[in-house]
């Protein structure tokens, strides 16, 4: 495992973290298999680790201050998001901050957060959704900073809606954002035009979440795939977005190197760009964490395969079904 320093907080965190969003929020979870896969992710050198309240309404931050007591030896940094007041993901252009992060709901879900990791402080609060137009309004900026000038929090975070990079620029300008949690894979790769340099610029950590588009580009999907009622990918992979996913994808495999996996591929991508400071991909059990970790130890893909990757951008936009 190979380790990024974290912007400007100077952390040393592994180039792949771990999403622990499909832990809760997904079917086919048990809390057994997460603990090993969890577990076996820290043997493998895997020390950030991502959650947020809403992953089964604080069950998936309960799972991660287990492991973090499991391991008192070793820094494991734990980063969180607090909910929007509404429940409304995305965000929509004309929110107001009031309705989604007022002051006292940032605190009460701080608060909350801690006791479901059962740890004193957390290492990354982020807020779950965000738009740019917030940037200077200063009820949810004095609420952090009192978050960290308490100890509560180490570092604060967005996490930017689907689609939307530069939907956080201005409010990196503020100085009191330490990371942005971005979609960044093969397909997406708008954070390259904006994002990336302005975090650059400042100091600005980079998480890119979403790195297998949720499932496309490990090439496992067919035209005809479907999940138990309630998951959410049902929803994701309509049959407006699940042919063109899988007809994308399939145009990807032509280019695989022998000896190299379509997951593999894409975390290659990903860590190929020192703009990001780790990667978070979902893995649900101890098989996914050692075939992803391994991405790390390959290190970047050759500057020929990237080229041909960086031909397969997909611009979108976000729609009812991409939440």
């Amino acid at each position: 495992m190979r380790y990024r320093t974290f912007g400007r907080t100077c952390w040393q965190v592994s180039e792949v973290g771990y999403g622990m969003w499909g832990m809760a929020g997904w079917t086919g979870s048990d809390d057994e298999t997460s603990r090993q896969a969890l577990q076996a992710a820290v043997l493998g050198g895997c020390n950030f680790f991502d959650t947020a309240w809403a992953y089964g309404d604080g069950h998936s931050e309960h799972l991660l201050g287990e492991l973090v007591r499991a391991n008192p030896e070793r820094k494991l940094y734990t980063a969180t998001k607090i909910p929007p007041k509404n429940r409304r993901w995305p965000s929509e252009r004309g929110f107001r901050l009031a309705d989604v992060f007022p002051p006292d709901h940032i605190r009460e879900y701080a608060e909350k957060s801690l006791s479901n990791l059962g740890l004193p402080s957390v290492d990354l609060i982020q807020f779950h959704v965000w738009e740019d137009d917030w940037a200077t309004d200063e009820s949810w900026q004095r609420a952090v900073e009192d978050l960290k000038k308490q100890g509560l929090v180490r570092a604060v975070g967005v996490s930017i809606n689907r689609w939307e990079p530069w939907n956080a620029l201005r409010t990196l300008r503020t100085g009191l954002i330490d990371a942005v949690q971005v979609i960044y894979n093969i397909f997406d790769q708008a954070p390259e035009d904006e994002l990336f340099p302005h975090c650059r610029e400042l100091n600005v950590a980079v998480v890119a979440r979403v790195p297998f588009d949720e499932g496309s580009l490990t090439g496992t999907l067919t035209k005809d795939s479907h999940w138990p009622q309630g998951d959410w990918r049902n929803s994701y992979f309509g049959l407006e977005n699940l042919i063109a996913s899988v007809e994308r994808a399939d145009a990807l495999k032509p280019l695989l190197p022998a000896g190299l996996s379509m997951p593999e591929m894409a975390l290659g991508f990903i860590v190929s760009n020192p703009d990001v400071s780790t990667v978070i991909p979902g893995m649900r059990r101890a098989t996914h964490v050692s075939a992803n970790l391994r991405a790390s130890d390959a290190g970047p893909l050759q500057p020929e395969l990237l080229a041909q990757l960086r031909r397969h951008r997909w611009d979108r936009k976000p729609a009812k079904w991409s939440q």
